[in-house]
């Protein structure tokens, strides 16, 4: 977000007379400058150090409805899962040729067909990005909050039929990757929970998030094809994008994208002091200023296409997550349109959708 305002700000020469309404922006004393404390706050710390309580609360709120909707089959939001290679055979009459192995096949000069089993165990990754940038919130419910809510409810459900769940944390960038293993039942469910609640970046760490370390880590890492959530706010250095197609192309990858609206329009507030939450840089704003605001909406529209470009262009569908919006109907959408994209798929699926 601070690339956005750097770039919409007018820059002036640096000045010992206070901000002045109208300037657009001066540089502060860390002094004078007063952090909102949130009011939400006291009540996420509440929610992430008690992981029972919190997945009591999803359970009841969240995941009970959206069991309801996918009515127990959770492989039908997931492509290319379902079967695996049990066996090979010599090919009989009235076998179906889409099965016939041709490298097989070519080696033998008989014509050799694939048995499958039924797979009924899914692998499933969250990839985490907790960063510094996740703690914003312009209302009681900051982007953290959500990302932690999201992983409660999605673990809950897949786990119910003894599928796996495992993550893999990126929170800065000196910690190396925290990671997981995938496992199953509730007490590993809490661990999990438990885990992602007290992820956290180095105090003072002045490095800006880089996504690709992530991405790269889980493509080294991940063996097994999975389902693979890529959890974010995507405010990150660039270059993640070809880290996140290598990826998809081994996985079924679903990027999760988190929002707060105040990072797409900024509202008229007067004067107004902001920290980035990960280089710890302070900028005066006069949002007073209707052409600063302009101009800022105009690079956050610009970005959020850019985004939604790169994600289609990894084949990757997007939901996006926002601080304001009820879970419970974000996850309702996201289920409705993977089970309607699935149906309607004849060959290929149509891939890069967002929600």
């Amino acid at each position: 977000m601070f690339g956005l305002l750097e770039r919409a700000l007018r820059r002036r020469a640096p000045s010992a007379e206070p901000p002045v309404p109208g300037n657009g922006q001066e540089r502060a004393d860390p002094r004078s400058a007063v952090r909102p404390v949130d009011g939400g706050e006291a009540a996420e710390r509440r929610s992430l150090s008690e992981p029972e309580a919190l997945l009591r609360r999803i359970e009841w709120t969240v995941v009970k409805r959206l069991d309801g909707l996918l009515q127990g089959d959770f492989r039908t939001l997931f492509r290319g899962h379902g079967f695996d290679l049990a066996d090979l055979r010599e090919y009989q009459p009235a076998d179906d040729v889409r099965f016939i192995d041709w490298n097989v096949t070519a080696r033998l000069q008989t014509p050799y067909v694939r048995q499958h089993q039924e797979d009924r165990e899914i692998a499933v990754w969250m990839l985490m990005d907790l960063s510094g940038s996740v703690d914003f919130g312009s209302g009681p419910v900051s982007k953290r909050m959500i990302a932690t809510r999201f992983c409660a409810v999605m673990a809950r459900l897949l786990s119910a039929r003894g599928n796996r769940i495992g993550v893999r944390l990126l929170t800065d960038g000196q910690q190396p990757i925290s990671v997981l293993e995938p496992g199953n039942g509730r007490r590993h469910l809490l661990h999990l929970i438990d885990q992602v609640g007290r992820a956290r970046p180095t105090p003072g760490d002045p490095v800006e998030t880089d996504l690709s370390k992530l991405l790269n880590d889980g493509r080294r890492n991940i063996r097994r094809r999975s389902a693979v959530f890529v959890v974010s706010d995507f405010i990150t250095r660039p270059g993640w994008e070809q880290a996140l197609g290598s990826l998809a192309q081994r996985h079924d990858v679903v990027a999760i994208r988190l929002f707060d609206p105040l990072e797409q329009a900024l509202p008229d507030l007067g004067l107004m002091a902001m920290r980035d939450a990960e280089t710890d840089e302070l900028l005066w704003l006069d949002t007073g200023d209707a052409q600063f605001r302009a101009r800022f909406k105009a690079l956050s529209d610009e970005h959020e296409q850019q985004l939604r470009a790169s994600l289609g262009r990894a084949g990757v569908d997007c939901l996006e997550l926002s601080t304001e919006e009820d879970l419970g109907d974000a996850l309702a959408r996201f289920i409705q349109m993977r089970k309607r994209q699935l149906q309607r798929a004849a060959g290929r699926p149509a891939f890069g959708a967002s929600v």
